[in-house]
């Protein structure tokens, strides 16, 4: 009986070994990306698994320098980088991680809050720097050395100086609230929602998305029109450089996002073929909807190192 019951038990095992042979392990794609595409691309991701359901996208965020940093220093497993600015894939990754990135959608800097910040029924596109100078209103913004969104902050309040005539404002507003700054923009979302802080220096798209309210700033320092790209070169900010303990300046720019699949991406056509879904209409929709101007057709620096997957939405390879 003893022998019957091994054997019963051995058969069970071996038919369930043969059954899990038909599900295979599904191909895992690795995403790091810019925090401020977290809510796009979770919807992405949940379409592309849908229609592909051998694939599964693994999505990390971070803030953009520190995506990069996770390939370049601490050399972790990706396929693909997003990120919050093209300069950070040209700067800390071509040559030597990938020979090429496309830049896709667009967004622009804003000042969120919700009503239970402090002078929210008054504050305005006019005199939004008077009330958030003053001693009992705190506001926030990420970290230049880690994010994008950190260092653009910054171009604002340079921008702003000049186009206000304010004489030492950026210095004001660098210096006030520094205990608040955090590692990515979507950190400080939490920071409002539990009204640790008043107003934060925000992505357009994220304010949208999380359901705040926010006021425009002017183009002419909101970073958010190409035609501006003149007069946003105009102001540049001092980074943490690729080697530590280095330094590396950034030039203000209208915001355009990145991406790219790295030359050595463990799953590297699978990534394409994910990154080409991002760059389609569909994928590019998502975006739309939730609050960034996708740029159609993307544009690159780098157009014959581009995969030929990707040429048919880069229609006569334009450069920008």
């Amino acid at each position: 009986m003893r022998l019957i019951f091994f054997l019963s038990i051995l058969t069970g095992l071996l038919l369930s070994g043969c059954g899990n042979s038909h599900h295979p392990k599904p191909k895992q794609i690795i995403v790091f990306h810019a925090g401020s595409l977290s809510v796009p691309l979770a919807q992405i991701k949940a379409e592309y698994e849908k229609k592909n359901p051998g694939i599964e996208i693994l999505l990390e965020s971070a803030g953009s320098l520190v995506c990069a940093r996770k390939v370049t220093e601490l050399k972790k497993p990706c396929d693909i980088v997003a990120s919050a600015d093209y300069f950070v894939i040209n700067e800390l990754l071509i040559p030597d991680y990938t020979k090429w990135s496309i830049r896709f959608a667009t967004n622009e800097i804003v000042i969120a809050y919700n009503e239970k910040s402090r002078h929210s029924s008054e504050i305005n596109a006019n005199n939004w720097i008077d009330i958030l100078q003053r001693d009992e209103v705190i506001y926030s913004r990420s970290d230049p050395n880690a994010d994008p969104c950190g260092y653009r902050t910054v171009f604002t309040f340079l921008l702003a100086e000049k186009y206000y005539k304010r004489e030492g404002l950026a210095a004001k507003m660098i210096s006030k609230n520094k205990d608040y700054i955090r590692p990515k923009e979507v950190d400080l979302v939490a920071l409002i929602e539990s009204n640790a802080i008043d107003y934060m220096f925000q992505y357009k798209s994220v304010a949208l998305q999380h359901g705040l309210k926010f006021i425009e700033l002017p183009v002419e320092i909101n970073l958010s029109d190409p035609a501006k790209t003149d007069n946003y070169k105009t102001v540049s900010y001092d980074v943490t450089g690729s080697k530590p303990g280095s330094k590396m300046k950034v030039t203000g720019d209208y915001i355009n996002y990145s991406m790219t699949v790295l030359d050595k991406a463990p799953e590297k056509d699978a990534a394409i073929d994910f990154l080409c879904f991002i760059v389609s209409p569909e994928g590019l929709e998502i975006f739309r909807k939730n609050g960034q101007k996708p740029i159609v057709p993307f544009s690159t620096e780098q157009p014959d190192m581009i995969p030929s997957k990707l040429l048919k939405y880069l229609p006569e390879h334009k450069v920008n």
